[in-house]
């Protein structure tokens, strides 16, 4: 193609001319998988327009190449110019490495043999405040796949082995050429195993795991907060054929409590006390998160919703030696069901009360007054 047919490089790929290596990778990998001709069989059309975006994509990702184009334009490359020649040298291979594993990244988890990588497993637990507050071991039944016995993992019938395949040589990837490059890609007849079994085993059917019930412990530290994950390396889903485990997760979820709620590292209880306590004065006990108990002084003209703070009785931080704090608060109950005794000494104080004795709903009242004296004027 001459120079004078020749797109620019900037529009082959979409891009500006002040994009950056990263807007240039990006665009060149989504150019490049839609126009695969891999993913358009027999589209010509496709296969010219995966070779221009290559060549774009060359000489744009190199920083004196790109100087040189946008100097000198297509004829930077021509026999003899500044920049010598684009094309499909060995540049290719990197560019195309680029793409390579998001449109064959599969063929690349299995090994020889078709031992695969086993899958990770997730088990939900709940446990309760006092169990994150002290730690403790707990035993889990899960239903898991293990290494069958009967074959050794390796899928086939006792006193058989598995056979190359033939395909592909045991490689598990077997090459194909389309024009001018070549695709490497998982192996039809082995399923990318490089091996075939004639013989499966009658305990797995071929598979080399079983599935079977499986009793463990688990360490559950102090401190574990809600959604906390617990990694058990290796007790996850036996590999295929041999391959290794992968890994089970625990996720914790905390139940809710009678008494008690959790705000990272501190815990927060909220106690109702009667009307005469709050205004006299007086104390109470509180039950803490160790199954102690704790004691906590009302000053007289305590309002409802104030806290009281006891130091050092919240959680513990996970992995570290700090402790958090509990807050108490108070709510001030509205006495309820009043005899007639009751009622008049209730109406009695009320007429008693001065300014001094509930001076913010006085304050607030008193303010209502003077608004609405100000909108008659």
């Amino acid at each position: 193609m001459s120079t004078s047919t020749k797109r620019c490089y900037y529009e082959t790929l979409e891009v500006e001319r002040t994009a950056d290596d990263s807007v240039l990778k990006s665009s060149f990998r989504k150019l490049a998988m839609k126009f695969h001709p891999d993913r358009n069989p027999g589209d010509d059309t496709s296969e010219v327009k995966f070779k221009e975006i290559n060549e774009a994509y060359e000489v744009l990702k190199d920083k004196d190449k790109r100087a040189a184009y946008d100097r000198f334009g297509h004829a930077a490359f021509e026999q003899g110019g500044p920049g010598g020649g684009a094309g499909f040298g060995a540049g290719f291979a990197s560019s195309f490495s680029d793409i390579f594993e998001d449109l064959f990244g599969m063929a690349g988890q299995r090994g020889r043999g078709g031992r695969e990588r086993g899958a990770d497993l997730r088990y939900n637990m709940e446990i309760t405040l006092e169990e994150a507050f002290g730690g403790k071991t707990a035993q889990i039944e899960i239903p898991v796949s293990v290494t069958c016995e009967a074959c050794s993992g390796i899928g086939a019938k006792a006193g058989t082995k598995p056979k190359t395949c033939s395909s592909c040589g045991g490689a598990g990837r077997v090459r194909q050429s389309q024009g001018f490059f070549t695709l490497e890609r998982t192996c039809p007849g082995c399923q990318g195993r490089g091996q075939m079994i004639e013989d499966a085993c009658p305990s797995c059917s071929g598979q080399g795991r079983v599935t079977r019930e499986r009793t463990l412990s688990v360490n559950i530290p102090q401190g574990v907060e809600d959604g906390t994950r617990i990694r058990l390396a290796g007790e996850g889903e036996a590999g295929v054929r041999g391959g290794p485990p992968g890994d089970l997760y625990i996720f914790l979820s905390l139940a809710q409590h009678q008494f008690f709620q959790r705000d990272g590292a501190d815990l927060h209880c909220r106690v109702p006390i009667s009307m005469v306590t709050a205004a006299l004065g007086g104390e109470f006990e509180v039950p803490t998160i160790d199954k102690a108990k704790a004691k906590v002084k009302v000053p007289a003209g305590t309002q409802s919703n104030r806290r009281f703070r006891i130091a050092s009785k919240g959680m513990p931080v996970l992995r570290s030696r700090q402790t958090g704090d509990m807050y108490v608060q108070v709510v001030v109950e509205t006495p309820q069901n009043l005899t007639k005794k009751q009622q008049e000494l209730l109406a009695e104080f009320e007429k008693l009360s001065s300014g001094n004795t509930q001076p913010e709903s006085e304050g607030f009242f008193a303010k209502v007054k003077d608004f609405f004296g100000n909108r008659a004027n």
